[in-house]
Order: C-alpha cells, then sequence, then structure tokens
C-alpha cells in the first residue's frame, strides 16, 4: 500500500512539474527563477536592451558579451531599436505596466548587472540588461 502511495505522489510531482517547466522553456526563462507570484518591493527598473530578429542572433550576441563584449557597444552594432544606436540601449527608469509583459517580466526578475537569455516579444528578440532598481 506505501508503495502505491509513492508511486502515485510520484506521479502526481510529475504532472505539476512538467507543465511549468514547458511553459517556462517556451518563454525562455529558467523555471526555477521565474515565479509568476513574486512581488518585488522596488518600483521601477533601469534597463537596456540590444533588440534583434532571430534567437540566433541574440544568442549569438549574449556569448560575445560573456566572453567580454561591452553591451553598450554590441547594442550600437546589433539593436534594431533607436535606444541602441544612440544610447547603447537604455531605456532609462520604467515601472510595471509601460513595456510589454514578457520584457517587463524578465527585466524585474533579473539581478542588477546581469544579462537575460533572449526573451521573445512581438517585437523580436531582446537581450536585456539590469542596470537599477528603485
Amino acid at each position: 500500500m506505501k508503495f502505491i502511495r509513492l508511486c502515485f505522489f510520484v506521479i502526481l510531482l510529475f504532472v505539476m512539474i512538467i507543465p511549468i517547466g514547458r511553459t517556462a522553456q517556451a518563454n525562455n526563462y529558467d523555471p526555477i527563477q521565474y515565479n509568476p507570484a513574486f512581488q518585488p518591493s522596488y518600483k521601477e527598473v533601469n534597463a537596456s536592451h540590444i533588440l534583434v530578429s532571430t534567437q540566433e542572433e541574440a544568442l549569438k550576441i549574449r556569448k560575445e558579451i560573456e566572453n567580454g563584449a561591452s553591451f553598450e557597444e554590441m547594442a550600437a552594432k546589433y539593436s534594431l531599436c533607436p535606444s541602441g544606436k544612440s544610447n547603447g540601449g537604455n531605456l532609462g527608469f520604467f515601472s510595471k505596466g509601460v513595456m510589454v509583459p514578457e520584457f517587463e517580466r524578465a527585466a524585474f526578475l533579473l539581478p542588477v548587472g546581469s544579462v537575460s537569455q533572449p526573451v521573445r516579444t512581438q517585437f523580436g528578440y531582446h537581450l536585456i540588461k539590469v542596470i537599477d532598481r528603485r
């Protein structure tokens, strides 16, 4: 009887975890870090971004940044958004409800100084770097 309960528990656990992982994977979020119930204490985020048309291009640029390239220089060189050309992709401070939901979620979850995985929105693929919070 204990074995049957254990099997039932394991099956229930898999049924609950797999959909969460798939949703997180489809949205390019780490399933451990993404929590839709998370309510940050800060109200605004200052972030920069690089907008490109494909996920492959975003991954290539992210790899260059990981290898020491400047985020700002990569934004000026590759970003399709005018903010990338003029000021290194800096969007300034923004609060919730200003950006598209996918972008906003990633920006509010990222630690200061880190660069996101590619985040897909209706505009393309973004690499987001959080500069500050308040």
